[in-house]
């Protein structure tokens, strides 16, 4: 399947709507893996369903995979443990109605649910970094939790990384590092630029101030 997004060539870093029969995935703002998963792995492996199909990619462990589709710009990752031949967890790239037209091209924000027995192994810092490595530019969502911004701040060591104030849906540069406070602001965002993405270009495509 080929993703609607259109990224196209990471460099090291210094710092520390949606049509209804598509949208039968998940709601990561609602669910709870163990609601969702089971559903949804029976449609995975049922011959003709939307999800039996889906293109997939390692994850460094044989006994994981992970899967993909994507649906009106939104991409969708389950993570399969295929010993026991269960979905264990998922990452959805949402789109941000925060931004404006020309930036939502670009941005997706991320939110992962895994089973705790699956947590702390590394699966969503995979699918990010497999995320960053096809172009997708990642933007957090208002006040990460500490363990989601300390995977951020170690994926910004791999690829081009900083800070935007985000309001009335345009983007303004706080740079590459924050103080504490301007961190806890509900308007400021952190930005992880994909793979062949500058600084500038960024600035550019998004219309960032």
């Amino acid at each position: 399947m080929t993703l609607a997004l259109a990224f196209p060539p990471m460099q090291p870093v210094w710092w520390r709507f949606r049509p209804a029969e598509l949208r039968i995935d998940v709601d990561p703002r609602k669910a709870r893996p163990a609601d969702t998963l089971v559903p949804v792995h029976e449609r995975m492996r049922t011959m003709g369903a939307r999800l039996h199909d889906m293109p997939q990619f390692a994850l460094g462990d044989p006994g994981l995979r992970a899967r993909y589709r994507e649906a009106d710009g939104e991409l969708y990752v389950y993570i399969e443990d295929t010993r026991r031949d269960r979905l264990v967890g998922y990452t959805v790239f949402n789109r941000l109605i925060e931004l404006n037209r020309r930036a939502d091209r670009h941005v997706r924000a991320p939110h992962s649910q895994y089973d705790p027995a699956y947590q702390r192994r590394g699966l969503a810092s995979a699918v990010y970094r497999w995320a960053l490595g096809r172009g997708i530019c990642l933007m957090s969502g208002a006040r990460q939790s500490p363990g989601a911004h300390a995977l951020w701040q170690s994926l910004s060591r791999h690829c081009e990384a900083g800070f935007a104030d985000l309001r009335n849906k345009q983007l303004s540069y706080l740079g590459r590092e924050v103080g504490r406070a301007t961190l806890a602001e509900l308007h400021t965002r952190m930005f992880l630029l994909g793979q062949g993405w500058t600084l500038e270009r960024f600035r550019r495509e998004t219309q960032m101030a």
